[in-house]
């Protein structure tokens, strides 16, 4: 059974791409703001996954303007070196249970950050809330309930905004945006409410989600249907923590059921992934996982089970009316994406979290987009995790987003 447990763990973290004061969730759009830099964690992404492959890499702090403290990574030049002036800034947003070390796991000649830097860019990792680099706070302690109060639609309103204002700010130039999974999640929505377009050159959409009720994911999809993070939520547990005690006990209860194949727990949760090494998985264990709100898990289920993309639901008419000033959640509505924002698009025919159909929904909603800001990309044999950790990525994805930003820059 602990084989069983851990098996459920590494799948899980590895191919989901998955307290508010008095600001109110319809006001979110103006509460957004960055810190200067500070010192960062000497023990952070840098030193661990940067400088040891012969990169130059700076941390930064960014702070939101709901106080949570964001540790960034930037590698301004190639191995080569060079100089730093006239490169674009590119800014690259894992998902989720993830966190900037997505981008650096393969070798360097194929991991994207590094192939970034080496192609003329001013590479920037983000860390999401609640990761281990970003676990601080001007008030809040972690441990608390307060610390974990928040879904993606804080992502959407506060990290992201403050992240991408910050490289702008910092860079003086507009910049590329790289999201996979969650990351294209709450760049969509972002796009779709805020004015973070005027900021971009472009952005680029691994394995893209947004609407999710198709997913073929037999263990997300029952994680979703049997409440699973509300059960958790409704236990007081409030950080989802794919290590902790309870939330092992509840996936080990989620393997016993009909129609979850323990034994091929990979294929099962992200379908079959054509391009993903043993050995990549072994050093990503080295670093994660990675813990979110409990909140940002059910947020995702009620988006499964409801097969909209709207904020998050308190299923309850005078909570909802209390945040939101209606009795059901706002819709993001992706049609409002401007049409000339230049976007790259890659799914994969076997990502069994992305799903086609789902995709193709996105792809339809955005049929008013400028023909020529608009390129898809569709891989037969690509399932979620080969995205961020396929060993031909490098040609098949990489090399024609690398072209796509040139083309925008």
């Amino acid at each position: 059974m602990a084989e069983t447990s851990l098996a459920i763990i590494i799948v899980i973290i590895l191919f989901s791409g998955l307290s508010l004061g008095e600001t109110t969730r319809t006001e979110l759009v103006s509460a957004i703001t960055t810190s200067a830099m500070e010192i960062a964690p000497r023990d952070g992404v840098c030193s661990s996954m940067v400088k040891t492959q012969g990169y130059p890499c700076e941390e930064h702090l960014v702070t939101t303007r709901d106080g949570y403290v964001l540790n960034m990574q930037r590698i301004p030049v190639g191995q080569s070196g060079g100089s730093m002036r006239n490169r674009p800034p590119v800014l690259l947003q894992h998902g989720l249970f993830m966190d900037a070390i997505t981008w650096l796991l393969l070798p360097p000649s194929r991991s994207l950050a590094f192939l970034l830097a080496d192609n003329g860019f001013d590479v920037w990792l983000s860390n999401t809330r609640g990761t281990k680099y970003s676990r601080q706070h001007t008030s809040l302690a972690t441990n608390g309930s307060g610390y974990w109060d928040w879904s993606w639609d804080e992502l959407v309103a506060y990290d992201l905004p403050a992240t991408i204002q910050y490289v702008r700010h910092l860079t003086r130039q507009k910049l590329h945006y790289i999201g996979h999974s969650q990351g294209t999640l709450i760049a969509l929505a972002a796009f779709s409410k805020f004015k973070l377009s005027n900021m971009l050159r472009s952005a680029a959409l691994l394995s893209p989600i947004a609407y999710v009720n198709q997913m073929t994911s037999p263990l997300a999809r029952n994680a979703a249907e049997n409440f699973i993070a509300e059960s958790l939520y409704k236990l007081g547990v409030f950080e989802f923590n794919l290590r902790g005690d309870a939330v092992i006990k509840f996936l080990e209860d989620l393997c016993k059921k009909p129609g979850i194949d323990c034994t091929n727990l990979l294929t099962s949760f992200t379908g079959p992934n054509c391009c993903v090494n043993r050995s990549i998985v072994n050093i990503f264990l080295e670093h994660e996982p990675q813990s979110t709100a409990t909140k940002n898990t059910i947020h995702l289920s009620q988006m499964i089970r409801q097969g909209t993309i709207a904020m998050y639901d308190y299923e309850n008419k005078v909570e909802n009316i209390k945040h939101y000033g209606q009795p059901l959640p706002p819709v993001y509505d992706i049609s409002r994406i401007p049409n000339d924002l230049p976007l790259f698009i890659s799914y994969g025919g076997a990502d069994a979290l992305s799903d086609v159909k789902d995709v193709r929904r996105l792809l339809e909603i955005l049929d008013g987009h400028h023909q020529d800001k608009l390129v898809v990309q569709y891989r037969d044999d690509y399932a979620h995790a080969d995205y961020v950790m396929g060993h031909n990525a490098k040609q098949d994805i990489y090399d024609p987003l690398m072209s796509f930003f040139k083309m925008t820059s």
